[in-house]
């Protein structure tokens, strides 16, 4: 990717809704299918090209964008659905000596400490497992959760009661007591469990107490289990933490009891009291409370014992009977956690430091091309079998046809790839790059309908320009009309969809809710039964009337994800709303432009791609079909009505009392928006000394303003 501050506004744009789609593709091939198909260093990689864009466009940054997403959501599974009561967050994550450094001092200017005022920090090793809640109830365990797409995860209550690292009750703590004193060992050869003895008097237990931590299997665990499921000719895991997500999502809780599971507890999350006033205190306290925490957690006070603790645990990783990433750090004081915060998907007061990949050479075989759903072609490599951190590998993703060429990669050329935990790695080298061979010839032509191939001005992606004419995209697009994110139609699988549109049952997404018209047709196909074909048929009506923010997102237009479609349908009120402001913008319409892009998170990119959309006359007419046969309910806002929701706050000057972004967060539980410029859609300006140009503004727009003082009193009363 090109530096981000050589990118024009429109390229910036394009570019945030390639690594939109691209980073959410792979968080739901990682965390929903336990099935990756990069290593962590690329996945990491593309967040970073997406921070760096964000910073540099700041107005341009996505409502589905992957700063704001954590996990993936939960698809098809034999699992229970869980809505977790408080969200499970991800964390960001720092590479280097200078990442920690500034994330030490961008908390420190947060929350305004002096120089000389210590900041203690928790480190500790960051398992590459499942993320697993635990909700006790008085000390028992009354469920347990995935953490999905950090909403809503699956309810394993039933196979964790077979980990034996995870007590059916929890032991009491005192009244009274050492539980927060005293430090966790930092002898990392020997490795003792952290499991403190407080003294005190009575014993206490809260009512209700949610655990969070890692579900892992050993490494020595993991080559026995892979030994005897080749003995017995069964597939083979790809890595530990593939095996320990597979073991633990199973519908048979006998499954998960024959495989041997491990818990770590990393942190909490809803709790009635919370046993100690820092997260060391409370990590010990749950020690003490029998639930595992990590034998290498320490509460350091500098940058730099901070740093020479994570080389530490760098140096020994290989030695450890787990596979870890990286170092978790976390503000130790809980009131300062509270003042931090969260940003969309991770908590302010933590970061988790990764460490370096791992690389090994071996020969690309072949350049395949797939195509997507959307039409991108997108070129695979397949190379010779190598064994890479641990783990066989003989795939990579070759992203784009720049990507190619950048590489320079042939058929038969020695490359040097990199992994740091999955499966599929990057090329990082070509070793053979100089031989006198001619280069790879991209396809200009679609491989599975002879279409046209071309790539977009200012896009590197080439793309079929097949449509729904292409067997590829019409059976994908289809595929995602019903998919679980989209309209959720059970019994119509990708299975189904082939069968019904090698029948001319259906051809566009339209004709799903016409189906009931060839019943009889269906019945009469193998393997067809009345009770299979009227339970299909009924998943279908009861569909009509759809979420409106699901039936925009089923229409697979581009740029437009799950969140931008719920944040148009919120913000026009009906899919029959957002279609004639996408009419307006085929016809370029100005003000329908500015409309779309005042929406928070929504930039122009969006809106080009909605003219784009009903600019064509096909895709209207598909449109036309669907709303009259789908009939989209209206969006019903489920949010509390206060006197701030929906209203937006313009912050401006310099604020004395609080940062920047506590201010927005502020604003943000008010259930108001924040903008960054004044315009006649301003609600309240709220100016600190020296406020200029907005205040003027402001002023002439007859928008009222306050100081701080009166925001603090706005805050309270509402």
């Amino acid at each position: 990717m090109k530096d981000a501050t050589t990118l024009s506004e429109a390229e910036a744009a394009i570019e945030l809704q390639r690594l939109a789609k691209k980073i959410a593709h792979h968080n739901r091939r990682y965390h929903a299918e336990d099935s990756p198909e990069i290593s962590d260093a690329e996945y990491d990689a593309l967040v970073r090209q997406n921070g760096e864009l964000e910073a540099a466009f700041p107005h341009l940054v996505r409502a589905d964008s992957p700063s704001r997403m954590v996990g993936a959501a939960v698809e098809a599974s034999p699992l229970t659905k869980v809505r977790h009561e408080q969200r499970m967050m991800s964390l960001d994550n720092g590479f280097s000596d200078e990442d920690i450094a500034e994330f030490v001092g961008r908390v420190r200017r947060y929350l305004a400490l002096p120089e000389d005022e210590m900041l203690a920090l928790t480190a500790e090793d960051k398992i590459d497992g499942l993320s697993l809640s635990l909700r006790y109830e008085n000390g028992v365990l009354v469920r347990a959760a995935t953490r999905g797409d950090g909403e809503v995860g699956e309810d394993v209550t039933a196979n964790v009661r077979m980990i034996g690292d995870i007590p059916e009750t929890l032991k009491p703590l005192p009244l009274r007591g050492g539980v927060g004193g005293g430090g966790v060992t930092s002898d990392l050869k020997s490795m003792p469990h952290p499991n403190p003895s407080p003294e005190g008097e009575g014993l206490s237990m809260p009512a209700i107490f949610e655990i969070r931590g890692e579900v892992y299997m050993s490494k020595a665990d993991f080559t026995a289990l892979n030994a005897a499921q080749a003995e017995r000719g069964e597939k083979l895991f790809a890595n530990p933490r593939n095996a320990a997500a597979g073991s633990l999502r199973q519908k048979d809780a006998k499954v998960t009891a024959a495989r041997p599971l491990r818990f770590l507890a990393h942190g909490w999350g809803v709790a009635s009291e919370v046993p100690g006033a820092t997260q060391h205190a409370v990590m010990q306290a749950i020690a003490a409370m029998g639930v595992p925490v990590s034998p290498l957690l320490m509460r350091i006070e500098s940058l730099e014992d901070l740093l020479a603790h994570y080389r530490e645990i760098e140096r020994v990783r290989a030695d450890l009977p787990y596979d870890i990433d990286g170092v978790v750090y976390k503000v130790d004081r809980l009131d300062w956690q509270a003042r931090l915060g969260f940003v969309a998907k991770a908590p302010r007061w933590a970061l988790a430091h990764k460490f370096p990949a791992e690389r090994a050479e071996t020969t690309l075989q072949a350049i395949d091309i797939q195509v997507g759903r959307t039409g991108k072609l997108t070129p695979v490599g397949r190379l010779t079998p190598v064994t890479v951190g641990g783990v066989v590998v003989s795939n990579v993703t070759l992203h784009n046809r720049d990507e190619i060429a950048r590489l320079g990669v042939r058929p038969g050329d020695r490359v040097v790839v990199q992994r740091a935990g999955d499966v599929i790695p990057q090329v990082v080298e070509n070793l053979t790059r100089d031989e006198p061979r001619d280069p790879y010839a991209f396809p200009d032509h679609c491989p599975v309908c002879a279409s046209e191939a071309v790539a977009e001005e200012g896009e590197v992606d080439v793309r079929c320009t097949g449509g729904l004419v292409c067997a590829a995209q019409k059976l994908e697009r289809l595929r995602h009309f019903v998919s679980r994110a989209a309209l959720d139609i059970d019994g119509l699988g990708e299975r189904t969809i082939a069968e019904f549109l090698e029948a001319g049952l259906i051809d566009r997404p339209g004709d799903i809710f016409r189906l009931r018209k060839h019943r009889s047709a269906i019945l009469a196909r193998e393997g067809w039964q009345e009770k299979s074909v009227d339970n299909l048929l009924a998943s279908i009506e009861a569909r009509r009337a759809a979420d409106p923010g699901r039936f925009l997102f089923a229409l697979g237009i581009r740029h437009v994800g799950s969140v931008t479609a719920k944040d148009l349908v919120k913000a026009f009120g009906s899919v029959e709303a957002v279609g004639a402001i996408g009419h307006r913008l085929a016809a370029g319409d100005a003000e329908a432009v500015a409309e779309v892009t005042g929406i928070d998170g929504i930039g122009p990119a969006v809106a080009e791609a909605l003219g784009d959309f009903f600019h064509e006359p096909h895709n209207a007419q598909v449109f036309d079909d669907l709303v009259t046969e789908g009939r989209p309910a209206a969006f019903v806002s489920t949010a509390r009505a206060t006197e701030w929701s929906g209203k937006t706050i313009v912050f401006t000057g310099k604020l004395e009392t609080m940062s920047r972004d506590e201010a927005k967060a502020q604003a943000e539980r008010l259930g108001a928006k924040s903008a960054g410029s004044v315009s006649a859609k301003t609600d309240l300006v709220v100016a600190g000394p020296g406020a200029g140009s907005k205040l003027k503004k402001a002023a002439e727009l007859g928008v009222r303003v306050v100081d701080e003082a009166e925001w603090a009193e706005i805050m309270q009363s509402a």
